[in-house]
């Protein structure tokens, strides 16, 4: 294990560290058009999303969808949508972003009640596919691809 990062680090890969929350989430810091945020590192998440506070709080620019969200806490909650935004995590970073917008707000309850922090969204299997991740649970670090 020890060498894997040196591997990787050849390969063009950057590596990412995450915490382990109360809760058993992948904890990740990273920034949205250049602000920091906490995130939840979730790969069965199909799509990266952030709560609606986050429109103010990353300064997206927000458009409506049709498309109704679904996840632990439910289905067929409100969207919206941002595209053309940045993400960083660590040392790695994409632009064209795009995120769905929806209320976290049950998301963030939950954490609360097992006194762990409120995430500002969700880092999802669209970042992890594009960045081609491997995630190396032993050294709480994940690996991407630029």
């Amino acid at each position: 294990m020890d060498n894997l990062y040196s591997t990787l680090k050849g390969k063009g890969y950057k590596k990412i560290k995450f915490k382990i929350s109360k809760t058993q989430h992948l904890l990740i810091k990273g920034k949205i058009n250049g602000v920091e945020g906490n995130f939840i590192l979730d790969t069965g998440a199909s799509n990266s999303c952030v709560d609606f506070e986050g429109i103010g709080h990353f300064q997206l620019s927000a458009s409506d969808s049709d498309t109704r969200a679904a996840g632990a806490g439910g289905i067929g909650m409100l969207t919206q949508t941002s595209v053309k935004n940045t993400l960083k995590l660590g040392r790695w970073s994409t632009k064209k972003f795009g995120l769905v917008i929806f209320d976290m707000s049950h998301v963030n309850e939950a954490l609360r009640q097992y006194k762990a922090k409120p995430v500002h969204g969700i880092i999802g299997a669209d970042v992890l596919m594009k960045g081609k991740a491997i995630i190396d649970y032993h050294n709480h670090c994940f690996y991407l691809k630029k």
